[in-house]
């Protein structure tokens, strides 16, 4: 059964990836956090971003069962783009923030 709370945990998920995933840029990282990101920094927020979407993709199949879930995955996954697109322009310095609340937000849905 598929409620609002598997729709928020797909969608924190989702975008804490895409967050991990902006920030390995150096463009994006020096506008959010005011540096460039080290060699070894760069790839572990790369491998969070991937690892994250991976687990996005494995909880939506789950909720939703593996004929919707792929489905339900790319419309969240469409919908945490959507969100940092518009909000990074606005409020960089608030987007490594936004994807900590983002991410435990997560974790706390997913174990309850």
């Amino acid at each position: 059964m598929v409620s609002g709370v598997s729709i928020m945990t797909g969608l924190l998920l989702c975008h804490a990836a895409l967050t991990g995933l902006c920030l390995a840029m150096d463009r994006h990282h020096t506008q959010v956090l005011g540096r460039k990101p080290g060699t070894r920094l760069a790839r572990a927020l790369r491998a969070a971003g991937w690892g994250l979407l991976g687990l996005a993709l494995w909880y939506c199949g789950r909720s939703w069962g593996w004929a919707i879930g792929p489905v339900a995955w790319f419309g969240l996954l469409s919908a945490g783009a959507l969100i940092l697109v518009f909000s990074l322009p606005y409020a960089p310095r608030a987007q490594a923030r936004l994807a900590l609340f983002s991410l435990t937000g997560a974790v706390v849905l997913m174990l309850s």
